[in-house]
């Protein structure tokens, strides 16, 4: 078979972008950071328009189009980066370069939960493609909507300066924010019901893996790694006493913090500074101060960027001084980055585990560990304890159903297999089906309530010494609707007294199936329906937190992420 051009050759599979690696505040030796990253190749429309990303350069306040940015074609030769020798101030002032750096670093977000997964990811809108609007609005505000397939990028002007001069903050020039809104819209297409009202823990966990996704992106680029060491990036040598946590932590994280600026405070909500500054050795999980989703959210940010400097450490342990307690800095950087990038992996894989409703830290923590030890079983660098350690200091402590170590049971119980065919149990919706509903009594599943299977997908994997690890991930969920007398009086879950008897509500059960490559079951994780007291304490904190949220007297429950989104920055939500 020959492609474009003749050849029988494999085209490109990627290509380089210039993107801001940061946020445009911060700078080293007064230039910005900026990072050239590697994007998936395509032939792209003007736009830029791909096939999984289209940019759409219309300013609802302005009711402007701006010009489409375009980049040129590789299947001729090479794919070049229009920005690749700009300017500081074309970077700011172009507004062609924000839509690429946006594509950039939306595409970038996407590939790495795709290496990570070993798949295809589908966006959690529908449609192949996810629009993307870097100008979209002139509000202090950035967010995704399912509804509209898209992401909303707003710019604002700064607050004066000294002299009285302000200038414009655009946010998708920010590659926290532009990842952060990303990663959004990948795990609603992960896990759809995670937008569904429940537990603080669950709107908790999709503001915070949002932003460990984008912060642990940010520090697996080496350019910002070494531009916020020790401030001296051109130095071939560091001193190892900057490279202890307390030093680590002021330098990279307290310096990124402190150079992001208060302008994008608002759109940030400050959850970096505020995620390094808490102390650990408490337990906040049951602080009221910690119930909103971004404060709650700043508890896993905080957890896993110590684990993150734990785990750089462990590694910088290896790698012997030069001179004089000095150690090679490019090693030094390549190692930060490299702990970084593996975190990330870690994160990303997790969801995979996780069950599909009422998910909490303490799921989330299980699933990191378990995910990490069927890949890496000797942790010989110390990534599952780092977790274990830095969750259980902000109070997070793996789930009820797990091993010794944390990580979820396998499953050891007798199921039926003869009556499904392996190669559809690989894709097949209703063959999965067919196999829950068989095996309903061994999977504890019960005679209640709606099951369906939401999802059936592969999962390819590489283990650090080569070997492939194939699963298949499925997920079904359980509804019940009934009234809140029937609630208490048949299944004993307790309820606020103002609850109307007469009201109908819906509660939620459901259970991620993970399948080995021979298609026999390894892990059921699940949050059932009513099956025991845990899930009927489980279901009543949850009726009761959104009882004590108003969501009952709310027409629109969805939830919006731009309000949300909108409410940290502290202006008012205005409707259009």
């Amino acid at each position: 078979m020959r492609n474009v051009g003749g050849t029988r050759h494999s085209l490109r599979s990627t290509r380089k972008l210039s993107i801001i690696a940061q946020d445009p505040s911060v700078t080293v030796e007064g230039k910005i950071v900026r990072a050239s990253v590697d994007v998936p190749a395509e032939e792209l429309l003007p736009g830029p328009r791909g096939y999984r990303v289209v940019v759409v350069d219309y300013d609802v306040t302005a009711n402007a189009l701006y010009a489409s940015a375009e980049l040129p074609s590789g299947l001729e030769g090479d794919y070049l980066d229009p920005f690749d020798k700009a300017s500081d101030a074309k970077l700011l002032s172009d507004p062609r370069f924000h839509a690429q750096n946006a594509y950039a670093i939306a595409m970038r977000i996407l590939a790495r939960f795709e290496f990570a997964l070993g798949r295809r990811i589908k966006w959690g809108c529908e449609g192949h493609q996810l629009n993307i609007l870097p100008h979209a609005f002139a509000e202090p505000n950035a967010f995704y909507s399912r509804e509209d397939r898209s992401l909303f990028f707003g710019y604002f002007e700064s607050r004066p300066d000294k002299n009285g001069a302000t200038r414009t903050i655009y946010t998708s020039l920010s590659h926290d924010v532009v990842a952060h809104e990303t990663t959004h819209a990948i795990l609603d297409g992960l896990r759809a019901r995670y937008l569904e009202p429940s537990t603080p823990d669950q709107g908790a966990l999709h503001e915070g893996f949002s932003d460990v996704v984008a912060l642990l992106s940010v520090f697996a680029l080496e350019e910002v790694v070494a531009a916020v060491l020790d401030g001296k990036p051109s130095d071939q040598l560091i001193d190892q006493k900057h490279l202890t946590k307390a030093r680590l932590s002021q330098s990279v994280l307290f310096g990124l913090a402190r150079e992001m600026g208060q302008e994008l405070s608002g759109v940030r909500g400050k959850s970096l500074r505020h995620s390094i500054e808490l102390k650990p050795g408490r337990d906040y999980m049951d602080d009221p101060d910690y119930l909103e989703v971004h404060a709650r959210g700043e508890l896993l940010v905080a957890a896993m960027l110590k684990s993150f400097l734990d785990i750089w450490i462990s590694r910088l342990g290896r790698i012997g001084t030069i001179t004089d307690g000095q150690k090679d800095r490019s090693l030094v950087v390549e190692e930060g980055a490299r702990a970084a990038d593996h975190l990330l992996t870690m994160a990303i894989r997790a969801i995979d585990y996780c069950p599909p409703v009422d998910l909490s830290f303490a799921d989330y923590l299980s699933a990191l560990l378990t995910v990490d030890r069927e890949v890496v079983p000797d942790d010989k660098y110390g990534y599952r304890s780092a977790l274990l350690a830095n969750f259980a200091d902000f109070g997070i402590r793996p789930s009820t159903h797990t091993d010794a170590d944390g990580s979820w049971l396998r499953c050891n119980k007798e199921m039926i297999y003869s009556r499904t065919h392996f190669d559809s149990m690989l894709r097949d919706n209703e063959e999965v089906f067919r196999f829950v509903w068989e095996n309903r009594r061994s999977l504890e599943i019960g005679d209640i309530g709606y099951i369906e299977v939401q999802s059936v997908r592969p999962s390819v994997r590489i283990a650090p010494d080569g070997f492939v690890l194939r699963e298949t991930i499925a997920e079904y969920v359980q509804v019940l609707t009934l009234r809140v007398e029937e609630l208490e009086e048949d299944f004993k879950v307790s309820l606020p007294e103002e609850m109307e008897r007469w009201r109908s509500v819906r509660i939620l059960g459901g259970g991620t199936l993970i399948f080995d490559e021979y298609g026999q079951l390894k892990y059921q994780i699940a949050n059932h329906l009513l099956n025991d007291e845990a899930d009927v304490a489980r279901q009543g904190r949850r009726l009761r937190h959104l009882w004590e949220q108003g969501y009952f007297d709310q027409q629109d429950r969805t939830g919006s992420f731009a309000a949300l989104h909108l409410s940290r920055s502290g202006v008012k939500e205005t409707v259009r």
